[in-house]
């Protein structure tokens, strides 16, 4: 309870509806964790301060995208955000919340998700895509990442090729491989002038690792 009154006050001016909902998030996914949700939050305010958009649509938007949890390795991962939408309806309908407020609640929910491929049809979509993403580049989403492999039991890096120059890249098997399958790749996406701003940053500092990584394994 005092981590989840501590976690609310971040979503100000929506403490309230904060404290409503995170009750309803339950993982033990240090990666999708009510921190993350935390940091995603702030960039969403970061982003919709200058691009617009309904804040308390992405409030409720940013709570609960992950309120069904699917593993990474998880056949149904790319369901995961559908998943979550139809849930996060389930949740909202109660307190009040119209049709029209739903639906764009779900498709900000559904279409955030990377494995989705889902086109953001909306500003609180494309924000909470870009929100999203920032939180899987730069040190924080480094650091998601090699968490994410620990949980999926992979290795480091490929001993015998680590910068897959001779072999196809293996990020189910090697974390280091899921930079440049995906990480790196993530900048040239985003939707939002200024999430792309900030990406920018972001992907420099996870260029920046990968060259010192191959570097102190002898792969540079």
């Amino acid at each position: 309870m005092t981590e989840i009154t501590g976690i609310a006050t971040a979503f100000a001016p929506f403490e309230t509806l904060a404290s409503s909902l995170l009750h309803h998030v339950k993982t033990d996914d240090g990666s999708h964790d009510v921190a993350h949700l935390a940091r995603v939050w702030s960039n969403v305010r970061a982003i919709q301060k200058i691009e617009g958009g309904d804040a308390e649509i992405l409030a409720a938007a940013t709570l609960l995208r992950d309120c069904v949890a699917v593993e990474k390795s998880s056949p149904l991962r790319a369901s995961a955000s559908r998943l979550a939408a139809e849930h996060a309806v389930i949740l909202l309908a109660p307190l009040g919340w119209t049709t029209e407020q739903l639906d764009r609640v779900a498709h900000a929910i559904t279409a955030h998700s990377f494995s989705a491929k889902i086109t953001p049809e909306t500003i609180e979509a494309r924000i909470l895509q870009d929100a999203d993403r920032l939180d899987a580049i730069g040190a924080i989403g480094i650091a998601r990442c090699f968490y994410t492999a620990g949980r999926m039991q992979s290795f480091l890096y490929d001993p015998e090729d680590p910068a897959a120059r001779h072999r196809p890249l293996d990020d189910r098997n090697y974390a280091i491989d899921h930079l440049p399958a995906k990480l790196l790749t993530l900048a040239d996406g985003f939707n939002t002038v200024t999430g792309r701003r900030m990406a920018q940053q972001r992907h420099a500092r996870t260029e920046a690792f990968l060259t010192a990584f191959m570097s102190e394994v002898g792969a540079s």
